[in-house]
């Protein structure tokens, strides 16, 4: 099987409670960390002009930063 492999790194600060819940849930799946962050990334939703938007190869988005009058 060829893996498209990714064309940039994250970095991601995450909380103690944050990382336990992280490492349990994948210590019960099995599953890598990697792939349960990517599995909730592609289950964001955003509007069809950000979707859009972020096709493009160098976009750099940030979903769901709006200000807080909205």
């Amino acid at each position: 099987m060829n893996k498209k492999w990714a064309v940039k790194r994250l970095t991601v600060n995450l909380t103690t409670e944050e990382m336990k819940k992280l490492q349990s849930y994948c210590a019960s799946t099995g599953r890598p960390a990697t792939d349960v962050i990517r599995e909730l990334l592609r289950t964001l939703e955003v509007d069809n002009a950000e979707n859009s938007e972020m096709k493009t190869a160098d976009s750099t988005r940030i979903v769901g930063n709006r200000s807080k009058s909205q």
